[in-house]
């Protein structure tokens, strides 16, 4: 799996994650339950991750929701 974004925004990486179930693009969000470790501060990002060959259409579709900023340059 290729990181598609990492953002310590929960609203994002929820609306981010609803955008990627629409389109039926498999993924996951890895470090969700890391707020154990950070009090719940939400310091610690979560990262999206893609199947590398949903990569490209899965920017795509951030890119159309004005998100391409957020996408990750190592995806």
């Amino acid at each position: 799996m290729k990181e598609l974004l990492r953002s310590n925004d929960a609203v994002l990486i929820s609306f981010i994650d609803a955008l990627l179930k629409d389109a039926d693009i498999p993924h996951f969000v890895a470090d969700s339950h890391m707020s154990i470790l950070d009090g719940s501060l939400g310091v610690l990002p979560r990262r999206v991750l893609v199947d590398a060959e949903h990569l490209e259409q899965a920017r795509r579709i951030l890119r159309d929701a004005d998100l391409g900023h957020e996408l990750s340059e190592a995806g």
